[in-house]
This record gives structure tokens, C-alpha cells and sequence, in this order.
């Protein structure tokens, strides 16, 4: 039997390595081993409202299926704004502040179109919403972050040992200098020292 040509074999072999790139790059995404952890947030702004009872619950809106008055809020909207609409992650400080920076006006535009709420609420809450930013004060949205990174972040185990965690030792590359003993300028010929004899 004939042995099929070099050029053959390499279109073979570069054919089926592409096929097995692309399918565990198929199987790491569909694991989720590059998405953000999936978080469920449908009860989380209660844990907000704890933080901060006086944020306003911007409640008031009526559903236009059911004509009664929908148990979104001012923060679920927000929660689900951040993370679904815009997909940033809710772990981080600044992200958060981007999106309040949305809402002021003054970072990326909010579509009303694609507002949580637009869809299934008769008014769309997003001007409601705003406003209710707006009355904010720094202080009051320096709060709100916190609190909202505080609700999203996971639980950090306490450590078995009930002391705090032990740093490891540090290697110094250079020999340590006694803290008493003062640092001299260096002169003219001092590189000399460092020749060999």
C-alpha cells in the first residue's frame, strides 16, 4: 500500500488539530470556564434595601399584564441593569460606579428601549429611576456601591486557626541594612571596591 503524500498528511493533521482547537475552546465556554460566576440576583436588592433603608423603593409602577403594581425596585432595576443589559461584573467598585455614572448622565447613554421594566410595566421606570439617582448626594452613592459590592461579594472563610492569616517569609536579595546605621552618598571610586583583587 502507497503511503498518501507529505503535503496530504500535513492538510490532515493541521484539519484536525483546527477541529480539536475549536472544540475544547467550544467545551471551556459552555463549562463557563471564562464567564463570570453565575450569581442570582432576583432577591439580592433586598439585602441592599437592609443595607440602606432609606433608598427610595421606586416601586410604584404598574405591570401591564396584570394591572397591579409590579414588586420591581429601584435597585433590582439597577442590579439587573448592570449585570444583564450592560454585563458588568458585579464584584468590582468601579463597575458599579459606571453605572451610576449612566444613570447621572455623564458615561454611556441608557436606552430606554432596553431598561429593565420598559417591557412589562404600563410608564417606563427609567426616568423615575434617574431621578432618584440624581438625588443621590456622594456620600449616599459612595454608600450604595458599597453596599452593593458588600451584597455581591463572596463570603471570605474564616480561617481554622482563629488567628489572622500567617505571611510567608520574604527572601531579601540584599543583605539587610541595620536600621541605626546611616546611608553615606556614594563618591568618586567607589564602583572601584567592586573589581576583584
Amino acid at each position: 500500500m502507497r503511503k498518501p503524500p507529505v503535503r496530504y498528511r500535513l492538510r490532515v493533521t493541521s484539519f484536525l488539530l483546527a477541529a480539536l482547537s475549536l472544540f475544547a475552546i467550544s467545551a471551556v465556554l459552555q463549562s463557563g470556564g471564562f464567564a463570570q460566576p453565575v450569581m442570582r440576583t432576583g432577591e439580592l436588592w433586598r439585602q441592599v434595601y437592609q443595607l440602606m433603608p432609606d433608598l427610595p423603593l421606586e416601586d410604584q409602577y404598574v405591570n401591564k399584564e396584570t394591572r397591579e403594581v409590579s414588586t420591581s425596585t429601584l435597585i433590582s432595576r439597577l442590579i439587573r441593569y448592570h449585570t444583564t443589559t450592560k454585563g458588568r461584573s458585579p464584584l468590582y467598585r468601579l463597575d458599579w460606579k459606571l453605572t451610576l455614572a449612566d444613570y447621572l448622565g455623564v458615561n454611556e447613554r441608557i436606552s430606554s428601549s432596553i431598561y429593565p421594566g420598559a417591557d412589562v410595566l404600563r410608564t417606563n421606570p427609567l426616568e423615575g429611576d434617574r431621578a432618584a439617582i440624581q438625588k443621590l448626594n456622594r456620600v449616599q452613592r459612595d454608600a450604595l456601591v458599597q453596599a452593593l459590592v458588600t451584597t455581591f461579594s463572596p463570603a471570605v472563610p474564616a480561617d481554622s486557626s482563629g488567628g489572622s492569616p500567617v505571611s510567608q517569609p520574604s527572601v531579601s536579595p540584599s543583605p539587610s541594612v541595620s536600621p541605626s546605621s546611616p546611608r553615606r552618598e556614594p563618591r568618586p571610586g567607589d564602583a572601584n571596591l567592586l573589581l576583584t583583587p
